[in-house]
């Protein structure tokens, strides 16, 4: 978790809720579906701490992994660039 708290000090505050939301969605989603971390971590083909870590919004949990956990349940992202254009 060290790495996590030295990343965080580089992203700012909206950033930071952001990848909380994302997680919270996460478990939302896993939770409707009635799956635990464990079979969640199978499917997502890595460790169940990585499910803890994607769900408590731990900033230093690679991208593919939380995205992938997303697209996983069914949750839609959409990236937004800098001064309100869609990617």
């Amino acid at each position: 978790m060290a790495q996590g708290k030295r990343i965080s000090a580089d992203i700012d505050a909206y950033a930071l809720q952001a990848i909380k939301d994302m997680g919270a969605a996460a478990k939302l989603a896993r939770t409707k579906a009635g799956e635990g971390q464990a079979v969640a971590a199978a499917r997502l083909g890595v460790h169940v701490q990585t499910i803890g870590r994607i769900e408590s919004g731990e900033p230093g949990v690679a991208i593919g992994h939380v995205l992938g956990m997303l697209a996983l349940y069914g949750v839609s992202t959409k990236l937004l660039q800098p001064g309100g254009g869609d990617a």
